[in-house]
This record gives C-alpha cells, structure tokens and sequence, in this order.
C-alpha cells in the first residue's frame, strides 16, 4: 500500500509540474491562470520533497545539503495565490497591487529553516561557528514540526476570505460555469484544511509526533494534496477555456439604454467623487461604488470608450498630472511626488504609463508645454 501511495505522490508531482508550466503560458485567462500555476507548482514542490526522501533521492551528502539549503517547500503563499486566483477569474482587470503584494510577506515563515542551515554553513565557513551541527539540526527539525500552524492558519484565514468574496460576488451577478468552479475550488481547500488540521494536531503534540509518523506517515496530507493538483490542474485549465469561449459568443453590443447611464455614474465616480485617486482603486470597488455590475462597467469601457479599466483610470490620473506639473510651485516638487498624489502606485508603473498615453516622458512634456505657454504669450 505504501508504494503504491508513493506512486500516487511521484506522478502528482509530474502532473503537476506538467499542468503547471501550461497554465502559466497560456493565453486563456492569462492573469487568473498564472496564479493557478503557481499555486500548483508550490504544492508540487513540496510533494517533490516528499518523494525525494521515500526515492532516496537525497542520497547523496551534497544533493541533501542542496536540500537543506534551498527552501523547497514553500507553503505560505497558497492561501494569497487561492483568495487572488478567485478574484482575477472573476476580474479580467485584477493587478496584483503593492497592497495585496503584502499578503505574500508571511512567507517568512517558510525561509527560516533554510536561513537557519545557510547561517550554520556561512559560520563555518568563516571560522565564527563551530563545526557542531546537532543544536541546528534539533531546531531546524522542531521548527519545521510547528511551523505548520501559522501554515494552516494562514490557509483558513484565506478560504474564510474566499467564501466571503464568493458570497457578496453571488448578490450582484447572475449564477454560471464559472461561479460554480470557483465554489467547488473554494469547498475543495476547505475539505483539504479540515484533514489538514485533523492530521495537524496530534502531529504538534511532542509526545505524539513520532507516533503519527511511524504509523501514518505524511499520507493523509500529500495523497489529498496529489489529488488538489489533479483536479485544479484539469479542472482550472479547462473551466477558463470554457469560459473564454462563452464569453465570446455571449458578449453583444450594449444599448444606449445601458451605456448613457453606465457612462454618466463613471463619469462622475472620476471627475466628483475622484476615485482615481486611490492607488489601490480595482473595478470591483467601482462596482461597488457606482452600483453597476463589473461586467457592464468592462463591456461599456471597452465597447463605448474604447479603454480597458487600467487604461480609463490612468488617463485621469494622467490628466491630473499634467495640471500639477505647469502649476507655479511644481518647481518645488518631485515628479515622483506628484505622481503619487495624482494615484499612481509607484515611479516606474507611472513613468511607463504615462510615456505610454503622452508618447513623451514627464520631463520632455513640461519643457514642451512651457515653450508652448511662453510662445503664446
């Protein structure tokens, strides 16, 4: 039974390293895909660390110091690259922002034990250690047992998130292929956290540690992880073909009935109430703003304007730059500095928009506006 349990891991990991290299190049959903493919490639690294150790792959003195020093189980992120992945499926215009680059911070936790061997090694070394591994390797070894929990919580909190954003997003749009995917892909990490958490607490217990390891082995966690990467592999892959494809034949052109409206609430969101101003600003909180679905606001941008949501927003903020900059105290102030007061999240995403809606650079605008404003005067 155990070989054949090791089977099921070793062609999980092949599946998944395969399914993930797809997904993240494909061109169908390309946003929501990439963070599908990440998630899967981490759990496959981790199931790959597993079967490393049952294949005796780590045989060899200098494969398992590789081992210890790189970070190949990596679990922190897959709650943010779940809750993101869910988001982007449903938001062709989802940007992973500096804000929600932050939820990623936490993988702290899984660098410690790989931090804590390169100390040891550089230490060495250099002469400042002595060669006595047995202290690292007993804290390495428990770390690794109790670092579990903030993992597994760092997963709850994430599915909690989800259901949260499923629920609010069910009220305001109307039931598909699609919404039915991103619950079952939800239930599914729910179902995995509850084995997770059943097999967990026993496992933190020191006096049971060994116990659970010797008769259960990481069994009841790696077989429900090869069959998550089975199922979000296939399943994910084909569900944003689908949803391509229906997107295409469904998507007609709005009537004036719709878009006058839709325009005249976008309108006033940007020009009164200034929402671009807000760096972090994404189309569900125009949504929620305006009171329009996130998919009429895409097709009435797209189909009446001719502008995507980061393109419609950034050109007011744009516009708002070039009325700060021939200001008479702009002198005082850093281009970076005006940038973000006009809602711009960073230098760079700036500087490459706006050369990008100007076909000049900020500096090369204002001479040319000054010469402008001198020569009419």
């Amino acid at each position: 039974m155990e070989r054949l349990f090791q089977t099921i891991i070793l062609l999980g990991v092949i599946q998944g390293f395969i399914v993930s290299g797809l997904l993240f190049f494909s061109a169908k959903k390309r946003g929501a895909n990439r963070f599908l493919a990440v998630l899967i490639f981490l759990l496959s690294m981790a199931s790959l660390c597993l079967s490393g150790e049952y294949h005796q792959w780590f045989g060899s003195s200098w494969l398992r110091f590789f081992s210890q020093l790189v970070p190949l189980i990596v679990v922190m992120p897959v709650g943010p690259l779940m809750y993101f992945y869910i988001q982007s499926f449903n938001d062709p215009e989802f940007k992973l922002t500096v804000q929600r680059r932050r939820h990623f911070w936490p993988v702290v936790v899984d660098l410690v034990s790989p931090a804590a061997a390169v100390i040891y090694v550089t230490g060495v070394l250099l002469g400042v250690l002595k060669k006595h591994p047995q202290p690292w390797v007993i804290f390495i070894d428990t770390y690794n047992v109790y670092s579990d929990i903030p993992r597994w919580i760092s997963l709850a909190i994430y599915t909690g998130l989800s259901f949260r954003y499923l629920s609010a997003y069910k009220k305001n749009n109307p039931p598909g292929a699609g919404l039915q995917w991103l619950q079952q892909f939800t239930w599914l990490f729910a179902g995995f956290s509850a084995i997770w958490l059943a097999y967990l607490v026993p496992y933190v217990i020191p006096r049971y540690t060994d116990v659970v390891l010797d008769k259960l082995d990481w069994y009841p966690v790696y077989v429900p992880v090869t069959i998550l990467i089975y199922w979000l592999g296939i399943k994910g892959y084909i569900i944003s073909y689908q949803e391509l494809v229906t997107a295409k034949k469904t998507e007609t052109v709005l009537p004036e009935s719709t878009t006058a409206p839709a325009v005249t609430l976008l309108t006033k969101a940007m020009e009164e109430d200034q929402l671009f101003l807000n760096a972090a600003l994404t189309l569900q909180m125009v949504a929620q703003h305006t009171g329009l679905p996130p998919k009429t606001i895409s097709a009435v941008l797209n189909q009446h304007l001719h502008k995507n949501f980061n393109e419609y927003v950034n050109s007011y903020r744009v516009n708002l730059f070039k009325e700060k900059i021939l200001q008479e105290d702009a002198e005082q102030l850093t281009f970076t500095g005006i940038a973000y007061d006009c809602g711009f999240s960073s230098p760079a995403t700036f500087q490459r928009v706006f050369k990008q809606l100007t076909g000049m650079s900020p500096s090369e605008f204002r001479k040319s506006a000054l010469q402008t404003q001198k020569s009419t005067l």
